[in-house]
């Protein structure tokens, strides 16, 4: 058992009958009344989202996860398939369980969280950025814009990013996988 003192985000908890990684926490220390948690909470069998405060002090019950190297394969249906890269054994994972499965790339290595008491994935863990080449963008007009502007793109994983108008066909653009977003473009 753990107590409050010891959230911090990616920790695995047993809650209301459910197994939640903590996304987000906050401490709070009103001027007034007991200090509290405020955490923000993703199950990880349903892969909802679920704002949560638990009381200063508050026991919780700690999940042990072993971390481990997978490297992406393929996409089959809502099953996305990982190999390990120590054992090569391979395991497929439901696409509710993934982050961003929209911006994974075949050969793209990921952390994956494994339960020791029942050997299950518990959660994938994207790199924090992938570089993916832009398959489609709508033709930018200069001139006609008066702050930054932004246009729809779609990437060779079949994603849509907003990216800025100078994007082109067959560039390669950096897309932070924690919001989706667009963050530079890549020259090589």
């Amino acid at each position: 058992m753990a107590s409050t003192s010891d959230i911090r985000n990616g920790l695995c908890i047993k809650f209301n009958h459910d197994i939640y990684k903590i996304i987000e926490f906050l401490h709070v220390k009103p001027g007034k009344g007991p200090a509290f948690v405020r955490t923000k909470l993703k199950s990880l069998t349903s892969g909802k989202i679920l704002d949560n405060t638990f009381s200063a002090g508050h026991k919780i019950d700690v999940i042990r996860v072993e971390t481990h190297t997978f490297q992406y394969l393929y996409p089959e249906g809502d099953e996305f398939h990982f190999m390990n890269a120590e054992t090569f054994e391979q395991i497929s994972l439901n696409k509710n369980i993934l982050d961003a499965p929209d911006l994974l790339k075949e050969g793209t290595n990921v952390m994956v969280q494994i339960n020791t008491e029942t050997d299950l994935p518990l959660s994938v863990d994207m790199p924090a950025s992938v570089i993916l080449e832009v398959t489609y963008a709508e033709p930018g007009v200069k001139g006609n814009t008066a702050t930054n502007a932004t246009k729809n793109a779609t990437v060779e994983t079949g994603a849509n990013i907003n990216v800025p108008l100078f994007i082109n066909e067959g560039d390669k653009i950096k897309i932070d996988t924690a919001s989706g977003s667009y963050m530079e473009r890549v020259k090589e």
